[in-house]
């Protein structure tokens, strides 16, 4: 059986300096596991930031190709932990054994998708423009541009993925790629498997010759503020809660020197059901959309949190399916006791709030969740009422129905930034409603159509991000290959010779790297 030592991870080595222990519970039972966690004091964080910057200049150096060694070399220490890690997982988050296991694929598939990227070259972003001697009124100065990794990235992992949004998730596989050391921030509510994956990437590191401190991991609460205040961090890695995300933009933002804090925050992932497809397939629609609410007991950051539907006896009907589908629901347990409670104070605010009717769900008691739906009165979406738009994490969802299709248009304006909004709909529906494409794009990251927002495909095309407050930066995304972008600042020569540039701007090219070059261009001769 693995041992494990609770000790934080810095420079490659181990430490417990502090005097407070933390402990793990089992998600079913609530139990304390028999481990203790060590906080890390402020001394121990400072020395793990250290250690990344120190880790920094020689890993961002190193070729593309080491980087991607050391990625596949975490990816397959990864697929290496069996039977016993999965019921560790298992245990700290009651998930079962297969969410377990192809979550750990898709944790190691991250991994060998940023490898691909990084032998590929494009993330490089080169660009180069020749000189142009004879330009008149004035000369062109040789200029190139590639990218590099900004620094040392604080990443925060996640309560609902334990494995793919956490310790070698991402964020941390994005950070990686992009050549920034990472500290990385163990969930309280999965320590024992942070530990774990932890020391998969550690192994890896070493197997590949990395820089000692390319990697760290601490343990405990109100370490975070240590973490984002510190200066050698140059970037945040979140995804969590609304309010622990602004939280750490605040922190990074009042730093003498800001640095950005992409997070994921809130989404309630609008679903648009138009009146023709209610028609044709309602009772089907309803039963696929209770079984994307309750999935994994709600607890996905595209949950679809709210329905919406234009007035009609097909609309009805559909309601009718969905209530007694809901009505059905067995209980479900949560990742954890503070999930539950935080589940539990978001339907107590439903529930209070004038307006929202309770339409299905037994009642919430005990330690596991109960479904529950409801439906609010299209006014309070007209208006932007704050409560409509706050995200409950676990397996329910609100339904509006609206007078008309210049209804629902109104609706829409009202809504926040989304990281999904759905459209289901026949061919004679998007002839109707097409116009709402263009306002969806302005308010969502992914837009679907005929599909349920629960599953994000970690492939080159997709997004996962979106305005706020779904993230703190729509331009970026935390799946897919385009995350690594959030980690890499342009760097501009102006006239050096081939000797002196990076591989990937030297004329030669030897890395056979896709590039812009311009060398003809006479304009902007005075900019």
């Amino acid at each position: 059986m693995t041992r494990i030592s609770g000790q934080n991870y810095i420079a490659g080595t181990r430490s417990a300096a502090g005097k407070v222990t933390l402990h793990s519970h089992d998600a079913t039972t609530g139990e304390a596991l028999p481990f203790d966690f060590y906080q890390a004091t402020e001394a121990e964080v400072d020395a793990a930031a250290l250690a990344a910057k120190a880790a920094y200049p020689a890993f961002r150096n190193l070729s593309a190709a080491r980087r991607a060694e050391f990625l596949e070399a975490i990816a397959d220490e990864i697929d290496g932990l069996g039977d016993e890690f999965v019921a560790q997982v298992c245990q700290e988050t009651a998930l079962p054994a297969g969410r377990i296991q192809g979550e750990r694929g898709r944790t190691s598939g991250q991994m060998r998708l940023f490898a691909k990227v990084l032998r590929r070259g494009d993330f490089y972003g080169a660009r180069i423009d020749r000189a142009l001697p004879d330009r008149q009124p004035l000369p062109r100065p040789d200029l190139r541009q590639y990218r590099i990794g900004l620094g040392p990235v604080a990443v925060f992992g996640a309560s609902n993925f334990p494995l793919a949004f956490s310790t070698a998730g991402g964020d941390t596989a994005a950070a990686l790629a992009a050549g920034c050391p990472v500290v990385f921030k163990a969930h309280g509510g999965h320590m024992a498997t942070a530990e774990w994956v932890a020391d998969a990437i550690i192994r890896a590191a070493e197997k590949t010759a990395m820089p000692a401190g390319v990697f760290n991991m601490i343990y405990g609460a109100g370490v975070g503020e240590w973490l984002v205040k510190h200066p050698a961090i140059q970037a945040v890695g979140f995804t969590g809660s609304l309010g622990g995300g602004r939280a750490l933009c605040d922190m990074a933002a009042a730093r003498p020197q800001p640095i950005p804090v992409f997070a994921e925050m809130s989404s309630i992932n609008p679903m648009l059901l138009l009146p023709e497809a209610l028609k044709q397939r309602g009772a089907t629609i309803a039963k696929e959309l209770a079984a994307s609410v309750v999935m994994g007991a709600g607890q996905f950051c595209t949950n679809p949190g709210l329905v919406i539907g234009i007035r009609s006896p097909q609309f009805s009907d559909f309601l009718q399916h969905l209530v007694a589908l809901f009505n059905e629901q067995p209980a479900q347990t949560l990742l954890n006791a503070g999930g539950l409670k935080s589940y539990c104070h978001g339907l107590d605010n439903l529930q209070a709030h004038a307006g929202i009717e309770h339409l299905a769900g037994t009642a919430q008691t005990g330690r596991q969740a109960h479904a529950q739906l409801y439906k609010a009165d299209v006014g309070l979406l007209l208006k932007g009422d704050p409560l409509l738009q706050e995200e409950v994490f676990g397996p329910t969802t609100v339904v509006v129905e609206v007078a008309d299709q210049a209804e629902l248009t109104q609706a829409l304006h009202g809504l926040r930034g989304q990281l999904t909004a759905t459209l289901i709909a026949e061919p004679a529906d998007l002839e109707v409603f097409g116009g709402l494409l263009s306002l969806l794009e302005e308010k969502a990251g992914r837009l679907l159509l005929n599909g349920y927002p629960t599953g994000v495909e970690v492939c080159e095309a997709m997004v996962h991000g979106g305005p706020y407050p779904a993230t703190s930066d729509p331009r970026g995304t935390s799946v897919g290959s385009l995350a690594i972008d959030r980690f890499l600042r342009p760097v501009c020569y102006q006239n050096y010779p081939d000797s002196l540039l990076p591989e990937a701007l030297k004329n030669a090219n030897p890395l056979g790297i896709q590039r812009l070059v311009d060398s003809v261009s006479s304009r902007d001769a005075l900019s």
